[in-house]
């Protein structure tokens, strides 16, 4: 009897703490994913293999995995259906979201480096990506060039 409520309280706590985890990182999701978007958007429009690479990375991210994907893409969508409507709203709404993260520099170089790797997911990370990725970076507040952009 005693093993089994140790156990219970084991699962409960652990259930307790992906949930916290999750509401704690909200922010780092969205600024994520918005910066996806950015980074999607600047070439004119958003592959299939850029949005393939966001999920994977959010999949197996420790602060992330703990969302749920239709989150994520509901996230995503939106962010999209911002660009669509109009690219400076999109733009504006994204940069928005990625700067709730200044000030947390581990999490500003994390979304940096996802961001690049999400502009070099369709094999050809342009001038235009790249321009998109300097600015993310000036927006945390971290300089460009430490990315080699």
């Amino acid at each position: 009897m005693f093993d089994w409520l140790k156990q219970n309280v084991e699962q409960a706590r652990s259930k307790l703490t992906a949930e916290a985890s999750k509401f704690k990182n909200r922010s780092f999701m969205e600024a994520v994913v918005n910066g996806c978007a950015l980074v999607a958007a600047a070439d004119g429009s958003i592959d299939a293999s850029e949005k393939q690479k966001m999920a994977g990375f959010l999949e197996r991210s420790d602060e992330l995995k703990h969302f749920d994907m239709r989150q994520v893409i509901e996230v995503f969508q939106k962010a999209a259906a911002d660009f669509e409507f109009d690219h400076g709203i999109g733009k504006g709404s994204a940069l928005k979201a990625i700067g709730k993260i200044k000030g947390n520099d581990e999490q500003a170089r994390l979304l940096v480096r996802v961001v690049c790797a999400i502009g070099a997911a369709d094999g050809d990370f342009d001038a235009q990506e790249r321009a998109m990725v300097a600015e993310i970076a000036r927006e945390l507040d971290l300089n460009p060039a430490e990315f080699d952009l």
